[in-house]
């Protein structure tokens, strides 16, 4: 099967389609570790809508590009199986959250050593599941979806990835190093992508499950740590109306692309 994409020359197979899905979410973290060295200075009330915006667009993918199709696909029992996918990944990311520090709660300019190296590792987790979901998304029938789906996820991951520059800076090491460190962690994203991918391509019957699935790890990090980061500040309503805009960016590119 192959996958025709609007405004392009030509057709690419469903597993190219899904490399270069990968190396595109992982290299948003890379350009995210970029943007983190211009703007190491910003202020906390810009980075807080950046990433509220960010949570947006991840909460309007998994909505529109995970659990509906989950619905849909899933037959009667539709509703049953998402909302049992949904907490089955709601659970697992809370699992990783106790196992290893927050992503978002560790990574302060304070940190030293041993703490900054776990603020990373916690960083690269993270990104497993988050490209999980993106290649769960092309075991669906809809390549528009799916690419909501890691649309969403690659800006996601350019905050993401400007958040591991301060601190790593922060304990002496030399920007060229920082800059190597964040972009390995992109490369987590691109094994869960193929990972999600192969693993509904051999069975499509698990298909509506892994959908939920990755759409609750990915509704567990919008609200349990994007969110509640964006309202450290004193910002709320900047980051809700950041994050609205999201939303409706990406209701917009869903409506473009169906």
């Amino acid at each position: 099967m192959s996958y025709a994409i609007p405004n392009l020359l030509y057709s690419v197979t469903a597993l190219e389609m899904v490399i270069l899905t990968a190396l595109g979410i992982g290299g948003a973290t890379v350009v995210g570790a970029a943007l983190g060295f211009l703007f190491k200075d910003a202020s906390h009330k810009l980075s807080d809508c950046v990433l509220a915006f960010a949570a947006g667009v991840m909460l309007a993918a998994a909505v529109l590009g995970l659990i509906l199709p989950s619905v849909e696909q899933g037959g009667r029992l539709g509703v049953l199986v998402s909302t049992v996918g949904i907490f089955s990944g709601a659970v697992c990311i809370n699992f990783l959250d106790k196992a290893m520090p927050s992503l978002y709660k560790v990574g302060g300019a304070g940190e030293r050593g041993e703490r900054v190296l776990l603020f990373v590792t916690a960083v690269a987790i993270h990104n497993l599941p988050e490209g999980i979901a993106a290649g769960v998304g092309f075991g669906t029938d809809s390549v528009n979806g799916a690419l909501l789906i890691a649309l969403g996820i690659a800006l996601h991951n350019i905050p993401e990835g400007m958040v591991i520059i301060s601190p790593l800076l922060s304990v002496g090491m030399r920007p060229r190093r920082v800059f190597l460190i964040a972009a390995a962690t992109g490369l987590f994203e691109v094994v869960g992508t193929l990972v999600g991918y192969f693993a509904v391509s051999f069975s499509e019957a698990v298909l509506p499950f892994a959908l939920a699935f990755a759409g609750g790890t990915m509704l567990y990090v919008i609200s349990d740590e994007m969110i509640p980061e964006t309202h450290s500040d004193g910002n709320q309503r900047g980051a809700t109306y950041a994050l609205l805009a999201g939303f409706c960016l990406m209701l917009a590119f869903n409506s473009l692309m169906s």
